[in-house]
């Protein structure tokens, strides 16, 4: 009886997130690229062409395993797939990585098929007695969740004022006011991302840069695998960061409250950005 399982030649490795790989196929390719004193191409290569900036590859130098943080770093990125990892490799010219490693990828590619890579789900008890404040017979849905560290719950409330008491009529996922109280976090807030909001919207500030609960939601939502990502992730700042702006973001259109020239203009961009389908 022939095998039900894909070969090499019918995966389609584009479909297939990065963070499909395992700490083994990670472990063996940094074996490969962190060498430096090789003349085949290294991390640094493999990261520029990734679209790490200069100086973000200064700072991976010092990491013990620099191909295990820039995966680490890549994997957020919308389009980070293993089809493109491959690539990057082929460009670099190091087929040979490839061709050692090929079967492992693959082992690996087969697995995720199986059984996707995804945050557990709660308990079935939870769809019973709903997650949400106005969760009913059917699941509460919203416009866009809204990822903040509390320090910036006052921004939030300004956007609830701005874009659900106006003509945008808009619908917010604001965790303290929507989520009940008993439920596990982590678990809720990947099937609200996922599950129930169009879009997310990510309040940047110096103190979101600290917050494990942001960095979690946000690094979610830009690793969700690529056939699901329909959602678009919003940046958005509205003070002035003593501190870089976080590089997984980097490649993302922001919305900038800081700016006085097109402050009149931040309200109807966000709304728009939001109500798209």
């Amino acid at each position: 009886m022939a095998s039900s399982e894909p070969s090499s030649s019918q995966i389609d490795y584009e479909a297939i997130p990065a963070v499909a790989l395992n700490f083994s196929v990670r472990k063996k390719l940094g074996l490969y690229l962190n060498p430096t004193n090789t003349v085949a191409s290294d991390w640094a290569d493999v990261a520029e062409r990734m679209g790490f900036t200069y100086l973000e590859i200064k700072n991976y130098e010092k990491r013990e395993n620099p191909t295990q943080r820039l995966l680490d770093e890549w994997q957020t990125q919308p389009g980070a797939t293993v089809g493109k990892l491959l690539a990057f490799l082929e460009e670099a010219e190091r087929k040979d990585i490839i061709s050692d490693l090929k079967g492992l990828i693959d082992e690996n590619c087969r697995k995720y098929l199986e059984q996707p890579v995804q945050v557990p789900v709660v308990d079935s008890g939870h769809q019973d007695r709903g997650i949400t404040v106005n969760d009913g017979h059917t699941p509460e849905m919203f416009d866009a969740f809204i990822c903040y560290c509390q320090s910036d719950l006052h921004f939030v409330h300004e956007m609830i004022k701005q874009l659900e008491q106006t003509d945008y009529n808009l619908k917010l996922c604001v965790f303290d006011r929507d989520v009940l109280p008993g439920t596990c976090v982590w678990t809720i807030t990947s099937e609200l991302i996922e599950k129930r909001c169009k879009r997310m919207v990510v309040v940047i500030s110096d103190d979101y840069l600290d917050s494990d609960a942001c960095d979690f939601q946000t690094k979610f939502a830009l690793s969700l695998c690529p056939g699901a990502r329909t959602k678009r992730l919003i940046p958005v700042i509205y003070k002035t960061m003593k501190r870089p702006f976080p590089s997984i973001l980097r490649f993302l259109t922001v919305c900038d409250y800081t700016r006085p020239c097109t402050q009149g203009w931040f309200w109807t961009r966000l709304a728009k950005a939001l109500s798209a389908t």
